[in-house]
């Protein structure tokens, strides 16, 4: 979750309004079969007709005959901060002859990785003891992109995705499973056929797949795979193909790499979004949509909230479902009904076709407890043919003007306490009317929450760690006991940091150092107080990022350097989180191989974002022989601003009272040359540097030159050697030369021949 991300997000407050239900075309109503799940994140249909549905937190929900079950299924040990946790589901083939269930989720122990897991189903919950490890995944260095949708593919093999865990390189990597759709065993071993011999990797170069569906009967394969800032993608399931990330991202005519079967860009309008969440194709025993459905893939995004499909055939997708609140999972019954999980709503709904137009309820309205003086707001539901004509009513009286999917009394009074309220949907083909909802209506004040740290103004970088506090009053109750929440905002989307944390007064949390490298985030503090006549007092603080502007130049000019593992083509500048760790390398291109980075880090290496705008340039040579020295020109006495990266053939100037290159001080610069020197001669060799004001050097290690401006060393003839010169100028006249002499060598700058950067 662009999260960007598989976008697991809490956007709950601890009391809310129901949300109204998806909007739909003419002919389709939609039911809600439960509600109440803690951020559920996959579902499953078994044969049977249960549902297994994860909640992040670890617990195995079963629905069965229509209701959630109070009792998991099973509840694993899960970390949960970022996208991890309990993320996959789902059953044997044979089930429940064979009476196993798979789950895919963020172990705790002995280090925190991503497992697959079986157990055994004894009924409505798992044999105790029965868990057996399937799959282990290697130790997780982000918190997101994990993947973690499981399906049986037609030839009774386990596929299942697994997310590059925010590591971009790992996806185009064979020596891990990150960034792939497996091939397994129900045991967990390696098909002797999978395209990598000795390897359960199926396919490669995905950034999170998130889900993917299998179509019955076909066995074709739909993966899909959550963008980064562009595109999301629909890519065609082929084994041993490669889906380029990072290399590339969305429509692509790159021909090492098997472009999207369809992507969609990002963007806020009905037909964009920023993560692609769901899929299933509908191909039921028993259709029960019109014929134009069958064979069509739908598809859904968490951040636009909408259901769409896609036609195969024509690679044109249709509007289908609006107005969900987080559609992450999709899955077709055998009675040809869609079901789909709504995250920020906690709930499964089922979509049916029924043909007729006329008016139906779909979300009913809930009973409301509010102060007195307090706003009362009723919220329903409903399908049916537009024109769609809503109609609120109170003790069976129409209320003027009370014409939408909601209602709301903006002032209660004693005399309300007990009122009903309704809802009546017409069209031109019928109505229907709504359960009663009542208004209750108390003489209790609401308590007050108030957050006394951290402060609005405060601005965190990655690694620090922040403290937060608070109280709760009530006029009625006196202190009251407080609930936290912590968020992390991205964008449009937020993900869950700190879940709800009730009876405490505050607490701490450390900003991550890795994960989300986007800077439109920020971390949302809230605070609940709750009464014991159930009213509540909400709060929150906003605590935003530190940033800085990240530039990143290549000498010579406009090649690629790696940021986080993708290619960018420079100049570019980002902006930037402080105190994040992010990755900087670079790989040989047009004829040229990187040296060095102006930073003095390796070609590739980590680097934290500092807290001022930095500049950072790759040095690149051409392949061939290249002669003199790597140069790094720096603002300041003390080798830490560096401006300009460049490669000098020797070092021989006499700048005078100038500046060694525009935008470079002229009394206060410093310089660091890098290199080799190849002797001409075998034998002590002397070195001298004549420099206005200071200077060291450095020869195969060893420092020659610094209180005293020559030293000697013994070198063979034609061997290389390292070479560092450092030199700093505080005002004056600068100039800087670097001498040798030997056995039959006369004193003389050393020469560019003997010189390679």
């Amino acid at each position: 979750m662009p999260f960007r991300v598989v976008l697991l997000v809490l956007l709950l407050a601890l009391v809310s309004l129901p949300s109204p239900a998806a909007t739909l075309p003419a002919g389709f109503t939609e039911t809600q079969i439960a509600k109440g799940i803690i951020r559920p994140t996959a579902m499953t249909l078994a044969p049977d007709g249960r549902i297994f549905v994860c909640e992040q937190t670890g617990a195995l929900r079963v629905i069965k005959d229509g209701k959630l079950l109070s009792e998991p299924f099973v509840a694993v040990p899960v970390f949960t901060q970022g996208e991890r946790g309990l993320l996959g589901v789902t059953v044997d083939p044979d089930f429940p002859k064979t009476p196993h269930v798979y789950v895919y989720y963020t172990a705790i122990k002995p280090i925190v990785h991503n497992r697959v897991s079986r157990f055994t189903s004894a009924g409505d919950r798992a044999v105790k003891g029965s868990e057996t490890a399937v799959l282990d995944l290697p130790e997780l260095a982000k918190p997101i992109h994990n993947g973690g949708a499981m399906h049986f593919g037609p030839d009774g093999k386990l596929y299942v995705a697994v997310g590059e865990n925010a590591v971009p390189e790992n996806a185009q990597s064979l020596d891990n499973p990150l960034g792939k759709i497996l091939r397994i065993e129900k045991d967990g071993s390696i098909p002797s056929d999978n395209p990598f011999p000795g390897r359960p990797i199926w396919a490669y170069g995905l950034r999170n797949p998130f889900t993917f569906a299998f179509q019955p009967g076909t066995g074709r394969m739909f993966i899909n795979d959550v963008g980064r800032k562009d595109w999301e993608e629909i890519n065609e399931g082929e084994a041993g193909a490669n889906y380029g990330w990072p290399m590339t991202e969305g429509p692509t005519n790159n021909p090492a790499f098997r472009a999207p079967f369809y992507a969609y860009r990002h963007g806020p309008t009905p037909a964009t979004g920023c993560a692609i969440s769901g899929g299933a194709f509908y191909d039921p025993e028993e259709p029960q949509f019109p014929s134009e459905y069958l064979g069509t893939y739908f598809f859904a995004d968490f951040c636009s909230g909408w259901i769409r499909r896609l036609d195969p055939a024509t690679k044109t997708a249709h509007d289908f479902a609006e107005s969900i609140g987080g559609p992450i999972g999709l899955q077709v019954g055998e009675d040809g009904s869609l079901y789909y999980l709504a995250y920020e709503d906690g709930t499964v709904s089922r979509i049916n076709y029924t043909g007729s137009l006329e008016p139906r309820i779909t979300a009913q309205p809930e009973d409301v407890k509010v102060t007195l003086g307090a706003a009362a707001t009723f919220t329903a539901g409903a399908s049916g043919a537009a024109p769609l004509l809503y109609q609120w009513r109170r003790d069976g009286v129409d209320l003027p003007g009370a014409t939408g999917t909601s209602y709301t009394l903006p002032k209660a009074e004693l005399s309300d306490d007990g009122a009903v309220f309704d809802l009546v949907v017409s069209n031109d083909h019928g109505s229907a009317t709504s359960d009663p909802a009542i208004l209750t209506v108390v003489t209790d004040q609401p308590p007050t929450a108030r957050i006394t740290a951290p402060a609005s103004s405060l601005l965190y970088e990655g690694g620090q760690t922040i403290t937060y506090a608070g109280e709760g009053s009530d006029s009625e109750d006196g202190p009251l006991s407080l609930t936290w929440r912590i968020d992390f905002h991205h964008a449009s989307h937020s993900h869950p940091f700190v879940p709800n944390t009730p009876g405490v007064t505050g607490g701490t949390f450390t900003i991550p150092r890795i994960g989300e490298t986007a800077s439109d985030v920020w971390y949302r503090v809230h605070l609940t107080a709750r009464d014991s006549a159930g009213l509540t007092g909400t709060t929150h603080v906003d605590v935003l990022p530190r940033k800085a502007r990240l530039t990143f130049l290549t000498n010579p000019p406009g090649l690629q350097v790696l940021l986080d593992g993708e290619p960018r083509t420079t100049p570019f500048t980002e902006e930037a989180v402080a105190g994040l760790i992010r990755t900087i390398g670079a790989a040989p291109q047009q004829g040229q191989e990187p040296v060095s980075w102006s930073d003095g880090g390796a070609i590739a290496h980590e680097i934290i974002t500092p807290s001022t705008d930095t500049t950072y340039t790759a040095v690149f040579r051409a392949t061939g022989t290249q002669h003199g020295l790597m140069a790094t020109y720096f603002d300041d006495r003390n080798l830490s601003k560096p401006v300009l990266t460049r490669v000098d053939s020797k070092v021989d100037f006499q700048w005078g009272q100038g500046s060694p290159a525009p935008g470079i001080g002229k009394d206060t610069f410093s310089v660091r040359w890098t290199g080799k020197v190849e002797a001409k001669v075998s034998g002590p060799h002397t070195f001298l540097v004549r420099a206005d004001n200071g200077a060291r050097l450095w020869v195969n290690g060893k420092l020659l030159v610094d209180a005293q401006n020559r030293g000697t060393v013994q070198l063979e003839s034609g061997k290389r050697y390292d070479l560092r010169l450092e030199y700093y100028e505080n005002k004056g006249t600068a100039a800087v030369q670097l001498l040798w002499s030997a056995p039959g060598l006369r004193r003389q700058v050393v020469p560019e021949s003997q010189l390679t950067p």
